[in-house]
């Protein structure tokens, strides 16, 4: 990996009647890569759904506020899941990350033929109180176009969305980005009409960025021919999983006393794994006596508080 940066852009244009995302996600998509060891073509359907993701956070407006995006094809692939946050971490795995797949008589990676049929999910989860869920069915399984009928379909903001993943022949990522275009209701035909001949004009998402181009370029190419005001600075993403040994003792507490003390009269280890980073966690059976003693300990303190109350 270079010293290239990974970041997001966000802007307005033509009056604001469009609003628009950018990011470069090279390094995230690479450290996606290496965490689940995926193939190159669950490599670029992995990459390019967290790039979504990203630039979907960025609508949100609170602090602990979460998206995820849940693609449930019948492809080979199996279920995708991302979930971003409103501070540019992103997090995701593929069910089946080693599926390979032919190329696409184009030569690209055939992501539609991976992911399938079946239901694109979005869920936002809001200041952690309310949960709000929009489900369409997946069109061609090839993401962006996925996404971009999500918001026409599910939100009613006509949209377009450009992602990008490039697998290098050594199967990292060698380029990897996006963009989010969106009409606000009031935009003029006259926008319209521009910003239609404008994407039918500009090349593949990987194609710009193997060209060199930055966020801010690419912002720069689909905007062509309207004032462009950038509404924030280049905002810092990254894969990051917020994971912990903490979170896992309790998802082994709720396995339940029995379970333990089976695994423990086997002089059984336990080793789980994190779905969205794939970290390796790992308790010896001394620790998992202990988990056991905390929840005979819970249990003994509930039938106590109960004797009492009766």
């Amino acid at each position: 990996m270079t010293d290239e940066k990974d970041y997001m852009i966000r802007a307005i244009a033509a009056n604001e009647q469009i609003r628009a995302f950018a990011v470069t996600s090279r390094n995230l998509a690479e450290e996606a890569r290496k965490a689940h060891g995926t193939a190159p073509v669950a490599t670029a359907a992995l990459g390019r759904t967290l790039t979504g993701a990203l630039m979907m956070s960025e609508m949100l407006k609170n602090d602990k506020d979460l998206i995820t995006l849940i693609f449930d094809g019948d492809g080979p692939l199996g279920k995708i899941t991302v979930t971003a946050d409103h501070h540019g971490n992103v997090k995701g795995y593929v069910e089946h990350p080693l599926v390979e797949l032919p190329l696409k008589a184009d030569g690209h990676l055939d992501v539609g033929g991976a992911v399938g049929k079946g239901t694109l999910t979005v869920i936002r989860d809001l200041d952690l109180k309310n949960t709000y869920n929009g489900q369409i069915a997946i069109h061609s399984g090839e993401i962006a176009d996925d996404l971009t009928h999500y918001f026409a379909e599910s939100e009613q903001i006509p949209s377009s969305v450009g992602l990008g993943v490039l697998v290098d022949t050594d199967r990292t990522v060698k380029h990897a980005g996006g963009f989010l275009i969106q009409l606000m209701p009031f935009a003029e035909d006259r926008t319209i009409d521009r910003l239609e001949k404008n994407l039918r004009a500009i090349p593949y998402v990987t194609d710009m960025l193997d060209e060199g181009l930055s966020p801010e370029d690419m912002l720069k190419s689909v905007l062509d021919g309207f004032d462009v005001t950038l509404t924030s600075g280049q905002v810092p993403v990254q894969f990051h999983c917020n994971c912990s040994r903490g979170k896992v003792s309790r998802a082994l507490l709720l396995i339940g006393e029995d379970e333990l003390r089976a695994m423990i009269a086997e002089n059984h280890p336990a080793e789980l794994n994190c779905q969205f980073c794939g970290k390796k966690y790992h308790f010896s059976v001394a620790e998992l006596e202990k988990l056991a003693g905390e929840l005979r300990a819970q249990k003994a303190g509930s039938g106590a508080q109960g004797n009492s109350a009766s």
